[in-house]
């Protein structure tokens, strides 16, 4: 009997200790899995994931969706399929500007953006405020003026015509959906977007710059020529990191009805700063 009882209290004992080791294991289990992934014990990730979140030092989903609007872009200015149906013969080509002198300038100081999904933010709309400067270089002999019903040449009889060119200053507003592509980890992404961006016009000018007796002038003759004073146009808009490209085209003329050439603008170019 009393036997029996010892060998009791001998093999409670040891399970006792046995319960205890693997109790206390578990908490320094734990404890060294809370150490060592920053989390609590029931919210533990892979390594995987928690050596990403320590090398990003951020999650990249959490982010707000931000587009790519805002900044300062140049780029040159063309004219596509000019009509001078309504000229004669000795007028045609009238306003054909040179291609890479004609320039355009656009400051986009104000960007809105607004995600598309719920999990991620990679699909969004963009709209913001810019300004755009566009300049048209005519050649040296030839400006434009208004005629009675449409605008008409005015020949330069300057002794040394330096320069002609007509001045066109819009306020834009972007209707734009983008899309970007993580790249290396999410760190950077490429983008691409597309859309309108409705235009109005705020002024127009030629100005002349000729040498007489040597001496420089400069004519400046604001007017509106008969110019659209809204259109818009589309666009579409690449780039990674410090590459941002863009490339746009009038949907509308840029005369109105038959007020001058029919002909469509379009401009290509890429930004100097981004915002």
């Amino acid at each position: 009997m009393w036997r029996k009882v010892f060998l009791f209290v001998i093999l409670s004992g040891l399970f006792t200790d046995f319960g205890l080791a693997q109790e206390d294991t578990t908490m320094q289990r734990s404890a060294a899995d809370t150490a060592m992934f920053g989390l609590p014990a029931d919210r533990r990730q892979s390594k995987i994931t928690v050596l990403k979140d320590q090398i990003l030092g951020k999650n990249y989903w959490e982010e707000k969706f931000r587009g790519n609007w805002a900044g300062i872009f140049i780029g040159v200015s063309g004219l596509d399929g000019t009509d001078y149906s309504l000229y004669p013969e000795n007028q045609q080509d009238f306003f054909d500007p040179e291609l890479f002198r004609s320039y355009v300038i656009d400051i986009n100081l104000l960007q809105l953006s607004q995600g598309l999904q719920r999990s991620r933010n990679t699909i969004g709309l963009v709209t913001g405020i810019g300004l755009k400067l566009q300049s048209w270089h005519l050649d040296n002999r030839t400006s434009i003026m208004e005629g009675t019903s449409h605008i008409e040449p005015l020949e330069l009889n300057y002794d040394d015509p330096k320069k002609s060119k007509l001045v066109l200053n819009y306020l834009n507003v972007p209707l734009l959906i983008e899309f970007q592509v993580p790249m290396k980890e999410y760190g950077n992404s490429l983008y691409f977007s597309t859309g309108v961006i409705l235009s109005k016009r705020l002024g127009s000018h030629t100005k002349i710059k000729y040498t007489h007796e040597d001496k420089d002038y400069k004519l400046k003759s604001p007017d509106d020529y008969f110019l659209r004073s809204y259109h818009y146009s589309a666009t579409f808009r690449i780039g990674y990191r410090w590459i941002n490209l863009y490339a746009s085209y009038d949907l509308q003329p840029l005369f109105n009805g038959k007020k001058g050439p029919e002909t469509f603008p379009y401009s290509v170019g890429f930004a100097l700063i981004s915002f």
